[in-house]
């Protein structure tokens, strides 16, 4: 006879329940989530922790006041506020691993129910960009074709580091930005499938970017080669550069939940791309002239990023959320500076104009391996790093050189 399993192992099996709840329940595939699509997830996903636990904490409170869970030391009990890695096992650590920021995630099957398969850039016919967006894309696009850019070779690492903050309120409750801090990535080049896929620094820790392997699995079946979820610089030259053929490419490849807007998810992801990559100049000029290309694209005059400077921004308003994302520009060099998100009008949970989640890009670089700084590089004798425009990189963002970043 099997004992019944008591307290905390209870509580346990109990918390791993509510989260397989919150996995499809269908046949699913595995993929790596691209930073827009992990963080929209994280977000969601926390909040609904968030929400679960306050519900469960005050009931384990009527019925036992004496007893306390301690949820700020555990990776499954209330919000974790990626304070450390969730190390559990099977189908539960996908749940764990998004809710404590890392990349892998699974998704549900392309073309199940709840999920709709575009076949192609089809809601583009309806005109595209404001004129002003247009233009200004057009401007930006030929900067970026001008640009110089160091191929990143098969085995190195993209380097970037930003500073920003993002909402940390409650599930449906009023947004609260959370403290500025500072982020370092670094991104797997190796164009075959890999199960590791970078590192990200951030909170004060190091957060593997690891695919997620099933019990039983073998980890080479579930490595991921390159693509749109797994960019690299040798993937991202081999895309076509002519606009509306890269822009039918990512429409057929971009898979939207029942309801949510295409246009505005296939603007995050050429968002994705461009904020934290490094990509050869013809393919940044033809990404930029793609974006003009989709409906309700919109210039923004003046945008602040996460540092306090000021550019002329890209931006495109998810009307079912009432937010608007704007990509920050220098207004002189137009090199790309950051990206934020704002309430484009007064909903439940801000007043328009609240700053939903902001990050500024400092630096850029290519490293030769994951955890490695480029000063690491430079004190090595390998030379100054590139950012993406193709300059030696400055560590200072208010030196003239990160200004044209």
């Amino acid at each position: 006879m099997n004992a019944t399993p008591a307290g905390s192992e209870q509580e346990e099996r109990a918390e791993l329940e509510e989260l397989r709840r919150l996995l499809p329940a269908g046949p699913v595939e595995r993929q790596v989530l691209s930073p827009g699509r992990r963080s929209h997830h994280k977000d969601v996903l926390m909040q609904l922790i968030d929400h679960d636990r306050g519900h469960n904490h005050n009931h384990n409170h009527n019925h036992n006041h004496n007893h306390e869970t301690n949820y700020a030391d555990s990776p499954v009990r209330g919000r974790p506020r990626l304070s450390r890695p969730a190390l559990v096992a099977g189908s539960v650590a996908v749940a764990v691993a998004l809710a404590a920021g890392l990349t892998v995630g699974i998704g549900a099957g392309r073309g199940e129910s709840g999920t709709a398969a575009r076949t192609g850039a089809s809601s583009t016919a309806g005109g595209g960009g404001s004129r002003g967006a247009v233009v200004t894309l057009d401007r930006i696009a030929a900067v970026a074709l001008r640009t110089d850019v160091e191929p990143v070779g098969d085995g190195q690492f993209v380097y970037v580091r930003s500073r920003g903050a993002g909402n940390e309120g409650v599930f449906d409750g009023p947004v609260e930005l959370g403290k500025m801090h500072e982020r370092q990535v670094w991104f797997s080049q190796r164009q075959g499938p890999v199960t590791d896929v970078g590192l990200i620094r951030e909170y004060g820790q190091d957060w593997p970017v690891e695919i997620g392997v099933p019990d039983g699995t073998d980890p080479k079946d579930a490595a991921v080669p390159a693509g749109f979820d797994r960019p690299t610089y040798a993937w991202l030259a081999s895309l076509p550069t002519d606009p509306d053929a890269l822009l039918k490419l990512l429409y057929a490849d971009t898979r939207v939940e029942q309801g949510e807007d295409e246009d505005q998810e296939v603007f995050g992801r050429i968002g994705d791309l461009i904020g934290e990559q490094i990509m050869p100049s013809a393919t940044a000029a033809a990404f930029y002239k793609a974006t003009a290309r989709i409906p309700g694209v919109t210039e923004v005059a003046d945008a602040v990023d996460a540092v306090g400077r000021h550019g002329i921004a890209i931006a495109r308003e998810d009307t079912r959320h009432g937010t608007r994302t704007e990509w920050i520009f220098d207004p002189g060099t137009l090199g790309y500076l950051g990206v934020r998100t704002v309430f484009s009008r007064d909903t439940e949970r801000a007043e328009a104009g609240t700053v939903y989640d902001t990050r500024a890009v400092l630096e850029r670089a290519v490293v030769d391996r994951s955890g490695q700084e480029p000063g690491e590089r430079r004190r090595a004798g390998r030379g100054r790093p590139l950012t993406s425009g193709g300059a030696p990189a400055a560590r200072e963002f208010g030196s003239p050189a990160a200004r044209r970043r």
